[in-house]
C-alpha cells in the first residue's frame, strides 16, 4: 500500500509538471516577443505585402459617404478660416501657375510616398536590425489607427469641394499624380483624406533618418522630406493643413504603441542584437546597446 501511495503521488507530480512549466514559461515567452532580434527577410516581405494589401482593401471598402465627406470638408475649411491658416487655395493656385513645378509635385505625390517608405524599411533591415521590428511597429500602428479615421470621419479633399476654387492639378496637367483622379478614381476611396498618411509616413521616414543616420546632410534631408511632403499635399489640393495634423497624431499613437510594447522608443533600442548563446528556459541573452 505504501508503494502504491508513493507511485500515485509521483504520477500526480508528473501530471502537474507540464502545467507548472507552461506557467513559468509565459513570462519568458512574452520577454522573447518583446526583445529586439534580427528580422527574417521572407517574413518581412510577406508581412509588408499582406499588410499593405489589407490596408488598401479596408481603406477602399469604407463607404465613401460623399454628402457627409463634403460637409466635413466645408467645416474644415471654415475652421481653418477661423484659425487664420486657410491659405491652401492660394498655395494651390501659385504652384499651378508654374507648370514644371506642379507636374513634378504630382509625380512626387504619386511615387515617393511608397518609394521612400520602402527604402527606409530596407535600410533599417540592413543597418539597424535590432531596431527594425520596433520602428516597423510604429508604422503599422500609425496606419492601423488611420483606417479608423477614414471610417469615422469621411472627408473630401480640397480639389473635390463644391464651394472652393481649388485646381485638381492632376486633371488639369494630365499627369499620373493621384489614384483619385481621372480613370483611376474608381480604384480608390476619394473621401479618405483625414488623416493624411502622406504626412504620417513621411514624418516617420524623416524622424527615423534623422535619429539613426550618421551622415549630417542625410539627417538634414530626413527633416526636409516631410516638410516638402506637406507643401506637396497642399499645393496639389489633396489635403488640408488639418489633415496633416491628423497624420501627426496617428504617428504619435504609433510611437506610443511601440514604447509600451518594447519599453523604450525604437531609436533607443540596440542597433544589432547579440548572437544568441544557449540560455536556460525563459532566459534571454543580453543585448548590446549603441548606435
Amino acid at each position: 500500500m505504501g508503494d502504491s501511495t508513493v507511485t500515485s503521488l509521483e504520477d500526480r507530480g508528473n501530471a502537474a509538471a507540464p502545467d507548472s512549466l507552461t506557467a513559468s514559461d509565459r513570462p519568458g515567452l512574452l520577454r522573447r516577443l518583446r526583445t529586439p532580434r534580427r528580422p527574417r527577410l521572407w517574413f518581412e516581405i510577406l508581412l509588408i505585402a499582406v499588410s499593405y494589401w489589407t490596408y488598401s482593401l479596408i481603406r477602399n471598402a469604407v463607404p465613401e459617404q460623399k454628402a457627409e465627406a463634403l460637409r466635413n470638408a466645408d467645416w474644415i475649411w471654415r475652421m481653418e478660416h477661423h484659425l487664420g491658416i486657410a491659405i491652401e487655395e492660394s498655395v494651390n493656385h501659385a504652384v499651378n501657375s508654374v507648370t514644371w513645378l506642379v507636374v513634378g509635385m504630382n509625380y512626387y505625390y504619386a511615387t515617393l510616398h511608397f518609394v521612400v517608405t520602402l527604402g527606409v524599411l530596407v535600410w533599417l533591415y540592413r543597418s539597424h536590425p535590432g531596431r527594425y521590428a520596433a520602428t516597423r511597429l510604429v508604422l503599422f500602428a500609425t496606419t492601423g489607427v488611420a483606417l479608423v479615421g477614414y471610417y469615422l470621419y469621411p472627408l473630401a479633399p480640397p480639389r473635390l469641394m463644391t464651394g472652393g476654387d481649388f485646381v485638381d492639378t492632376v486633371m488639369v496637367h494630365q499627369t499620373w499624380g493621384s489614384m483619385a483622379s481621372g480613370d483611376l478614381k474608381h480604384m480608390s476611396n476619394q473621401y479618405a483624406a483625414m488623416p493624411s498618411m502622406h504626412i504620417g509616413w513621411s514624418l516617420w521616414c524623416g524622424l527615423t533618418i534623422f535619429a539613426l543616420a550618421s551622415v549630417p546632410w542625410v539627417r538634414v534631408l530626413g527633416l526636409v522630406y516631410p516638410a516638402a511632403t506637406l507643401l506637396v499635399i497642399v499645393a496639389t489640393a489633396n489635403h488640408f493643413w488639418l489633415d496633416a495634423v491628423g497624420g501627426i497624431l496617428c504617428l504619435l499613437f504609433g510611437y506610443t504603441v511601440a514604447w509600451l510594447w518594447y519599453g523604450a522608443l525604437p531609436y533607443a533600442l540596440p542597433k544589432v542584437p547579440y548572437s544568441e548563446p544557449k540560455a536556460g528556459p525563459g532566459e534571454r541573452a543580453p543585448l548590446r546597446a549603441g548606435r
